[in-house]
C-alpha cells in the first residue's frame, strides 16, 4: 500500500477531512484532534496495512505509524488541502490535563527532530573534549559547539514560532517576541558591570536588581535564552491580544497596525511581568522535580524506569519533557529523562530474544526492523507489533526497564543534553565539564543491564512459540479459486495501460482496466463499503469472501471535485451483488477532458497467489472479470 493510499484509507475512516480539526505528527505516529469521535472507525483504521496500532489518549486519536509516518503525513496534508501551517479550529477541552498535553505536544513536537540534531552534536562535541580529541581554543570545537547550542539558545524565537501556530498568532510575529527577549541589548543589561539602580525583593528566593525602567516601572532583567515558559505564555497572551485588537481596527490599515499595536503591548509587558514570573515559575518547577529526585533517587528510578513505556504509549510523557528541558536550561542537567531512558534498550533486548526464539518468519522478519528501531530509541513498531500482543514480553520490558531506572538513580547518572535517542543518545550523560565520570559509566551500565535482562527474560520465561504456532503448509493442498464479476460494462484493458503510474505500476495491486461503455458502477459480489471518496470518484469495498477492491473512475478526475458523479451508497454501508453504487456522467466526464480508464484493482492481493484478468475484449455485469487464486 503506497503512502497515498494510505492517507486516503485513513481519512476515510476518520469520518473524512470535515471531521478533522488538527493534525500533527510525531517520530511514529499521526496526531489527530476530532470533531466527532463517533463518525471514526477504529477498526477499519486498525486493520490498514501499514498501521501498527491507534491509541486514543491526551485528548488525542493517535495513528502509529512507524518509521515512515512523516511521508504518510504529507500525503495526508494534501488531501485535507492544508499545509503544515494552517491554523486550527479551538479544541473543546476534555479536561484540563488533555488540553496541557495537547498543547504541549504541539508546540515540541515539530521542533524533535532539530532538537535531536542539536543535541547529538553537543553531546558528540562533549565526547571530543572528554577524550582530548579537541580543546577549547579550536576552531572546530568553536563551529560544533555554535552548531549545537544555536538552537538552544535562540529557543524563544523556536518556541514563538511554534507556539504560535498552537494559539492561532501569525507567526513571524510570535517569532519577533521570541527575538525581543534575545537581542543583545537586553541580553548585555544583566551581565553589564554597571550597578542596579535598585533591587527588588531583597533577601527573599526571587531577590532581583533592576538595571533599567520602562516608562517609570522597573524592569526585572532575566536571561531569557534558552527559556521554555516565557514565551510560551507571552504567545498565549499576543494571541488574545491581536484577536481583540483585530476587530477593532478598520480593515484598510489591519495588515500592519494590528502586528504593531500587538507587539507594542505584549512585548512590554512580557518584560514587565509575564517573563519574570514565568521564569520564577520554571525555576520553582525545576527544584520541586529535584527535590522529589533527591528524596530517594532510587526508587524513583524504579517507578518512573518501569513505568515509561506506559506514559509514552498514552502520550503522557509530554507532561515530563518540558520539565526535564526546564532542568537542563535552569540547572544545566536532569535526572528525571534518565531514569527511563533504558526503556529502548530493555525493548531491544525483549524483542531479540524473540527474533532468536520464534519460529514464525513473519515474527522473525517484523522483529528484527523492530529491534532495530528500538536500538535506535523508537519503540513503537516493537511495542504495538511484538510485546503488546503477547503481555508477557511488554510486562519483562517493565521489568528490565525498571531494573535499570535503579541502577541509574543509584548512580546519579544525569541527562545533560536533549538530544538523539538510543545508542544516539549516549553522549548526552557526559558530563560537559567533568568529561567521563562515576555517574556515566552508571548509565552504560544500566543500559547494558536492560538489555541483558529483556533479552534473557524473552529466551526462557516471557516468550515461547506457542504464541505464534506455525502452520505448515502441504503441497498438495489444491488452489481454490474465487471469482470476481465485472463492475461496470465497457471495454477490458491491460492494467499497465493505465496513464497512471500508481496504478499501472501495480502500487496498489494487481488488477485490470475498463473503459466504461455505460454509467453506472455495481457491486460485484456480497459485501461492505470500506472507503467512499468524497469526490464519488472512487470506492473501495471488502467482500465477503475476504477479496478487497477498489474502483476508480476516471484518471485524475478527483479534479472535478464530485461534478458529474452520483453514489447510492455510504461508507460502511452492507451490500449485495449486483447493487448500484456509482453513477457518472460519462458525456461530460470526457468533455472536460478526462481520460475514462477505469482501474480496478484488489488491494490485498499480495495475500493471495494470483490475479488472473480475462482474457476477453469486452466485459459485461455478468462477466467474470478476474480469477483470484
Amino acid at each position: 500500500m503506497t503512502y497515498q493510499h494510505l492517507a486516503k484509507e485513513i481519512l476515510a475512516a476518520i469520518g473524512g477531512k470535515d471531521n478533522i480539526i488538527e493534525c500533527k505528527h510525531c517520530m511514529t505516529r499521526l496526531r489527530i484532534n476530532i470533531n466527532d469521535e463517533a463518525k471514526i472507525d477504529k477498526k477499519a483504521v486498525e486493520k490498514l496495512e501499514g498501521v501498527i496500532a491507534v491509541v486514543q489518549s491526551g485528548g488525542q486519536f493517535q495513528i502509529v505509524i512507524g518509521n515512515h509516518v512523516s511521508e504518510v503525513y504529507q500525503e495526508l496534508l494534501k488531501l485535507l488541502e492544508r499545509n503544515e501551517s494552517t491554523e486550527t479550529i479551538k479544541i473543546e477541552s476534555n479536561g484540563i490535563f488533555n488540553r496541557f498535553i495537547d498543547i504541549i505536544s504541539s508546540i515540541f513536537t515539530p521542533i524533535l527532530g532539530v532538537l535531536a540534531a542539536t543535541g547529538m552534536i553537543k553531546g558528540l562535541t562533549a565526547t571530543f573534549l572528554a577524550f582530548n580529541w579537541l580543546t577549547l581554543d579550536s576552531g572546530t570545537y568553536k563551529i560544533l559547539q555554535a552548531t549545537g547550542d544555536s538552537l538552544m539558545y535562540f529557543f524563544p524565537i523556536f518556541l514563538g514560532y511554534t507556539a504560535s501556530k498552537k494559539f492561532k498568532l501569525p507567526p513571524f510575529l510570535g517569532m519577533i517576541i521570541g527575538a525581543a527577549l534575545v537581542h543583545p541589548v537586553m541580553t548585555g543589561i544583566a551581565s553589564s558591570s554597571a550597578e542596579p539602580l535598585y533591587v527588588l525583593f531583597k533577601g527573599t528566593l526571587i531577590e532581583s536588581p533592576v538595571y533599567i525602567t520602562f516608562l517609570g516601572i522597573p524592569v526585572i532583567t532575566m536571561d531569557y535564552g534558552a527559556s521554555i515558559i516565557p514565551i510560551v505564555i507571552a504567545i498565549y497572551f499576543a494571541s488574545k491580544v491581536y484577536k481583540k485588537i483585530y476587530h477593532i481596527i478598520p480593515s484598510i490599515v489591519r495588515s500592519f497596525l494590528v502586528p504593531l499595536v500587538t507587539l507594542l503591548i505584549v512585548v512590554p509587558l512580557t518584560f514587565l511581568v509575564i517573563g519574570p514570573v514565568a521564569t520564577w515559575m520554571g525555576d520553582l518547577l525545576g527544584w520541586l522535580t529535584l527535590t522529589l529526585y533527591q528524596l530517594n533517587p532510587v526508587i524513583a528510578g524504579i517507578i518512573i524506569g518501569g513505568t515509561w513505556q506506559l506514559l509514552v504509549m498514552l502520550g503522557l510523557h509530554w507532561g515530563i519533557i518540558p520539565i526535564s528541558i526546564n532542568n537542563i536550561l535552569t540547572m544545566g542537567f536532569d535526572p528525571i529523562l534518565a531514569l527511563g531512558s533504558a526503556t529502548s534498550f530493555a525493548t531491544a533486548g525483549v524483542v531479540l530474544g524473540v527474533v532468536i526464539k520464534t519460529k514464525n518468519k513473519n515474527l522473525k522478519s517484523l522483529g528484527i526492523s523492530a529491534f532495530i528501531s528500538s536500538l535506535l530509541g523508537v519503540s513503537e513498531p516493537s511495542i504495538y507489533g511484538i510485546t503488546l500482543p503477547r503481555k508477557k514480553p511488554f510486562y519483562a520490558t517493565l521489568f528490565a526497564s525498571a531494573i535499570a531506572g535503579m541502577i541509574i538513580g543509584l548512580f546519579g547518572s544525569k541527562l545533560f543534553n536533549m538530544g538523539g535517542l538510543g545508542i544516539f543518545g549516549i553522549p548526552n550523560y557526559i558530563n560537559p565539564e567533568l568529561g567521563v565520570e562515576k555517574a556515566f559509566y552508571g548509565y552504560l551500565m544500566a543500559i547494558s543491564v536492560a538489555f541483558i535482562i529483556g533479552l534473557l527474560l524473552s529466551l526462557t520465561i516471557a516468550y515461547s512459540n506457542s504464541m505464534d504456532p506455525v502452520i505448515e503448509e502441504k503441497s498438495d493442498l489444491k488452489l481454490k479459486e474465487k471469482s470476481i464479476l465485472a463492475p461496470i460494462e465497457g471495454k477490458v484493458i491491460k492494467l499497465s495501460e493505465i496513464e497512471d503510474n500508481i496504478f499501472s505500476g501495480e502500487l496498489l495491486g494487481k488488477g485490470v482496466g475498463i473503459i466504461p461503455l455505460t454509467n453506472k458502477v455495481y457491486a460485484s459480489a456480497n459485501g461492505v463499503v470500506t472507503t467512499l471518496l468524497p469526490t464519488k470518484h472512487g470506492i473501495g469495498l471488502t467482500f465477503d469472501n475476504g477479496i478487497e477492491m477498489l474502483i476508480h473512475i476516471g484518471i485524475d478526475t478527483v479534479n472535478l471535485n464530485g461534478n458529474y458523479f452520483t453514489s447510492f451508497v455510504e461508507q460502511g454501508d452492507i451490500v449485495k451483488q449486483g447493487t448500484l453504487l456509482i453513477e457518472f456522467d460519462r458525456e461530460r466526464i470526457l468533455a472536460s477532458g478526462y481520460s475514462l480508464q477505469t482501474p480496478i484493482i484488489i488491494t490485498n492481493s499480495a495475500e493471495f497467489k494470483s490475479v488472473i484478468p480475462t482474457t476477453k475484449d469486452k466485459v459485461d455485469r455478468d462477466t467474470e472479470l478476474l480469477k483470484i487464486m
